[in-house]
């Protein structure tokens, strides 16, 4: 079977040479770039099937990178690398399009798991969703159209992670889903009980969506499972 091959994106020549030793010896191509200019070269002169990129580059950083490196190519495998913990950071990682995120000084045996999960799994297309549009409380999300509209007719701007957790909920109107599920349908990747992005990620729809954030009436919390949205359904 034919290797595959990846590009590791950092400015740290150290964090370069041992990502290249280590998944050279376990029979992976690698090429390095320092920056964003070598990486489109890299990317352009070879085949490649995943790109590990470090979020704190000089010039264009990582985000802005995984974004226009994902509307480019949908399918390549995306692993951000950063040296910050934050709920927010891995929110807004995950959202320009990666698959994964990691932080650092990470665990090269974790690092390898978590690229062949990237590697095993192709990217998804959009999910299915119900006929028309999925309407809620005083609100209609057009899911083709990726929309919310108010009963009133005002647009509410979403983030992609956002949009794509409201429509998880909604599609399944009634239904507790737990934070495993959503990560996995929401950003691809596995939940782990000190994972605070599905939670973050609620909190900010509550705020947009509800009268009284603080008592949410659409967006219920299920203890011990996960979220509900307490009223929804499909149009006819």
């Amino acid at each position: 079977m034919a290797s595959f091959t990846l590009l590791t994106v950092d400015d740290d020549p150290v964090t370069c040479a041992k990502v290249k030793a280590y998944f050279e010896h376990e029979g992976y191509i690698v090429h390095v770039a320092a920056n964003g200019d070598d990486m489109w070269e890299r990317l352009g002169q070879h085949k490649i099937d995943a790109v590990l990129l470090d979020v704190g580059l000089p010039g264009r950083d990582g985000l802005e990178l995984a974004r226009q490196l994902r509307a480019r190519d949908a399918s390549i495998g995306l692993i951000l690398v950063s040296g910050r913990n934050d709920d927010v950071d891995k929110i807004v990682g995950l959202e320009s399009g990666a698959d994964d995120y990691v932080t650092k000084p990470f665990n090269s045996r974790e690092l390898l798991a978590r690229v062949k999960i990237v590697l095993r799994r192709q990217r998804p297309g959009p999910a299915p969703s119900c006929p028309g549009e999925l309407r809620f409380g005083s609100w209609i999300l057009d899911v083709a159209k990726r929309r919310l509209t108010g009963v009133n007719g005002r647009q509410q701007v979403l983030t992609r992670g956002e949009f794509d957790l409201l429509a998880s909920l909604a599609r399944q109107p009634g239904v507790s889903l737990d934070r495993e599920r959503l990560m996995q349908t929401v950003f691809h990747r596995s939940w782990d009980p000190g994972d605070r992005t599905i939670d973050v990620l609620i909190a900010r729809l509550r705020e947009k969506l509800e009268a009284d954030p603080r008592h949410p009436q659409l967006i219920i919390t299920v203890r011990a499972v996960g979220y509900m949205l307490a009223d929804g359904a499909c149009s006819p």
